[in-house]
């Protein structure tokens, strides 16, 4: 699979459930805007199969090389940025949740749904846009989970895909700042914005400047028969600023992206 196959489909499923992403790409290209991508994240759960170990080997594949981990205590979280081998291509951000951090009635809950996943279903890159790889849960361990970990009630409901992609704010002609994009997005597109930690998290003097939407939602039927709106992804705006020695910043912010996970909490997203 080609990486420009692999981000067209997985671009698909996420609009799917993420309309609010073609809205504001659409919108950006109606003012004559080429809207490149400056990454796609993914999560997962550090339990085989489909551990970050286990997936990891079809991005090598696609030519990505790791760039450097990223670790987020308060949520139990580890992570790995990627480089693309061409500037063309999205960087990645890959996240897992250490599970054995979590309560045992939760761990149980997540490694019940693990349990489900085929370990030949983790033989391509197509996992990545897999979907849900394992039934539903009840809503009682849904909200169980979100009780714990709003990142492991997002995974139990919503499995593989894309969690976001990233519109590059610093490739934009009309935009030179990214909060007169996000003033775009507010105004004229008529989103709400994720406020953890302020609209934008980071800044020049990190060489990373970061904003999202708020999540949107659709409603599931969980095992037991509960109906229930949970949210799915959002859209996310970077700025990348240069080094002291003129080359763009390639990486991630860690302060930043402990807000951004944020984008698809319940408690935010209401």
């Amino acid at each position: 699979m080609t990486p420009e196959t692999f981000f067209a489909a997985l671009w698909r499923q996420y609009t799917e459930l993420t309309p609010q992403a073609a809205r504001i790409h659409g919108a950006l290209k109606a003012r004559g805007e080429t809207v490149l991508n400056d990454h796609v994240a993914f999560r997962t759960f550090n339990l085989a199969p489909m551990r970050l170990q286990d997936l990891e080997p079809w991005l090598l594949e696609m030519g990505y090389e790791r760039l450097e981990p990223y670790q987020f205590p308060g949520k139990h979280l580890d992570a790995w940025g990627y480089l693309p081998r061409t500037p063309e291509l999205p960087r990645i951000f890959f996240s897992e949740l250490r599970v054995e951090a979590l309560p045992e009635d939760c761990q149980a809950i997540i490694k019940g749904l693990v349990d489900q996943v085929d370990p030949d279903s983790v033989n391509g890159p197509d996992f990545f846009y897999r979907g849900l790889p394992w039934a539903l849960p009840t809503a009682e361990e849904y909200l169980r989970l979100a009780e714990v970990s709003e990142y492991a009630a997002w995974m139990s409901v919503m499995g593989m895909r894309a969690n976001h992609f990233t519109v590059a704010v610093h490739q934009l002609r009309s935009f030179d700042q990214l909060s007169a994009l996000n003033e775009f997005v507010k105004q004229e597109v008529e989103l709400p914005l994720n406020t953890a930690g302020g609209e934008i998290k980071g800044g020049a003097d990190v060489c990373l400047a970061q904003s999202s939407t708020l999540a949107d939602q659709c409603r599931l039927r969980f095992r037991d028969g509960t109906d229930m709106v949970v949210p799915t992804c959002f859209y996310e705006f970077a700025q990348r600023f240069r080094l002291p020695d003129g080359s763009l910043y390639q990486g991630f912010v860690a302060n930043n992206a402990d807000r951004i996970f944020e984008s698809t909490d319940r408690r935010r997203a209401g």
